[in-house]
């Protein structure tokens, strides 16, 4: 059985990568490897979907769900595996991987070969809302991945996913204005949107991206009865993130605890072999 809740499980799971430690288990493990935009990070769950161990890596080798630095991903990865198999004292042979929604075959394909590269056997590939769906338990909504890249919408029925789609709007496109606004570099923008202390300044910059998603979000949605809307991905991170979808869409808008987490904790979640 779960031994957490939704918020607990991800608190829990960004401990143990913080801290480089494992929790105790007495079953089999499952585990994913989440190729983002700006992070990539491998997760590890017991039988029961609750966090074992993790780690953790910021890189730039994937974009729009299109591998673009194959070698450096593949080293990447390798990296991780070995050091979450160090802090488990033992290996991980297989693992689920996950996509932006309408991710090309042959990009599929790709993201598929890099953990093999790695000496991963892929179990499973989801796309990332439905993994993130699946970690926090909904039925019945929607569910909006914010990611680096892209802004993925899945919308969910009775546990069924009715409706996929991606737009190229996320995370890089905040840190663009940034940069445009201080004219700085791409690089020093990404640490300026980061710093905790200048949240209020950069949200007042980033506050059109984030209703420019909104709006294509509303637009998705458009023909079905969606009651709940939940935001993850590192990219709604921003304090009031949630409330400006709420008020442009018009549907409560929820944001977990953890969002950069959430689907990464899914994809492992979603590992059935």
């Amino acid at each position: 059985m779960s031994l957490f809740d939704k918020n607990e499980k991800l608190d829990v799971f960004y401990n143990l990568i913080k801290d480089e430690q494992f929790r105790e288990y007495n079953n089999n493990i499952k585990a994913g490897v989440d190729l983002g935009t700006a992070n990539i990070v491998f997760s590890v769950v017991d039988e029961f979907d609750n966090p074992v161990a993790g780690a953790s890596y910021s890189a730039s080798v994937v974009k729009d769900g299109l591998v673009v630095d194959y070698i450096g991903a593949i080293e990447i990865v390798r990296n991780l595996k070995s050091k979450v198999e160090k802090i488990l004292g033992r290996e991980i042979k297989y693992a689920s991987t996950a996509i932006p929604p309408g991710t090309l075959n042959g990009n599929v394909k790709a993201i598929a070969n890099v953990l093999e590269a790695a000496d991963i056997e892929v179990v499973s590939i989801v796309d990332e809302p439905t993994a993130a769906a699946a970690v926090l338990g909904i039925t019945d909504g929607a569910v909006v991945d914010v990611g680096g890249g892209t802004t993925g919408v899945s919308i969910l029925k009775d546990g069924k996913v009715l409706y996929t789609a991606d737009e190229p709007t996320g995370g890089t496109h905040m840190s663009l204005v940034i940069a445009g606004n201080y004219n700085i570099s791409f690089e020093e923008a990404e640490k300026i949107k980061k710093d905790p202390n200048r949240e209020k300044d950069n949200f007042l910059l980033v506050k059109p991206v984030i209703e420019k998603m909104a709006h294509i979000v509303k637009r998705h949605l458009e023909g079905y009865d969606v009651k709940k809307i939940y935001v993850v991905g590192g990219a709604c991170s921003f304090s009031e993130f949630e409330n400006v979808f709420k008020k442009v869409i018009g549907i409560e808008t929820i944001k977990p605890s953890r969002p950069l987490l959430v689907t990464p904790l899914g994809i492992a979640v979603s590992c059935i072999k």
